[in-house]
């Protein structure tokens, strides 16, 4: 008696569903894949997020003069576009000084609340001043529609600005206190009540490269404490760079002169011209 026995290529059972089944799989995987969606693409970005550098912590306030401008003018002029750029190297475009807006109060400390306006340099700098003012239909930030902030002449009170500490809870408290450098403050505009931000996520390309829009808006999260946009730190050279630059600068001063001296004809009144040659040297930053 012979036993009938199915070939291999023979499909039996639920052939068809199982198929489906490992094909529908397959497709369910590539698109995980695709979107990120995948356990280990989690975890991956999770790590990559949280060891990422926060973009606003590192970029400087700068002026941001258009180009037409820049072919003609010998400084700054305004009005000027102000912006966030990740060049940290420090030069003209990205010093201010901060200004007493009373003749009296120059040279004074700083304090929480004080009223101040912030100024490009002298000189090439222009001396312009940062002023801001309410959102108009016709006078609004290019890319965020927000509070915009130029860089003009004006010293009137849509130029004055105050620091306030960053931390809400401690605000009250440090009212009236000096402010520190090399820490998180807030501008805040005095006539509008809102605080300058950089808004990271608007950017615009510029003569020296792609920078972020820096606009007057107060940013807030869920627990209404101002978001790290709002946080800006007021950079200065510490004592350690400061002294070992002095030091620098005493030993060259100590040297002895290696400079070539030329002396001209005396004049009529037999006074004599005194030339001296300086060494080429680099101002320090």
């Amino acid at each position: 008696m012979s036993v009938r026995t199915y070939n291999p290529s023979v499909l039996i059972g639920n052939w068809n569903e199982d198929i489906c089944l490992e094909e529908d799989k397959l497709k369910d995987f590539l698109d995980k894949k695709e979107k990120g969606e995948l356990l280990i693409q989690k975890a991956s970005n999770l790590l990559g997020n949280i060891l990422k550098k926060n973009p606003a912590s590192e970029v400087l306030l700068t002026a941001n003069m258009s180009e037409s401008k820049m072919r003609d003018a010998q400084s700054l002029g305004g009005p000027c576009d102000i912006s966030a750029s990740k060049s940290l190297q420090p030069c003209v475009r990205n010093t201010f000084m901060i200004v007493s807006p009373e003749l009296y109060q120059e040279g004074q400390v700083l304090r929480y609340g004080q009223p101040f306006m912030l100024s490009t340099l002298p000189g090439v700098g222009g001396s312009l001043r940062m002023h801001s003012d309410r959102v108009t239909f016709n006078k609004a930030a290019k890319k965020s529609r927000k509070q915009e902030c130029l860089l003009t002449d004006n010293s009137s009170f849509t130029a004055h600005w105050n620091c306030l500490c960053f931390d809400p809870q401690q605000r009250l408290e440090n009212d009236g206190m000096p402010v520190p450098a090399n820490q998180r403050i807030l501008f805040n505009h005095c006539k509008t009540n809102q605080n300058l931000a950089c808004m990271s996520e608007f950017s615009f390309r510029t003569p020296f490269g792609r920078e972020m829009e820096v606009a007057a808006h107060t940013s807030l999260d869920s627990h209404r404490a101002e978001t790290p946009a709002n946080h800006w730190v007021i950079l200065t050279r510490t004592v350690e760079d400061a002294a070992e630059q002095h030091e620098i600068e005493r030993e060259t001063l100590m040297k002895p002169s290696t400079e070539v001296q030329t002396f001209d004809e005396p004049p009529a009144g037999g006074q004599h011209e005194f030339r001296e040659v300086p060494e080429d040297s680099t101002p320090p930053q």
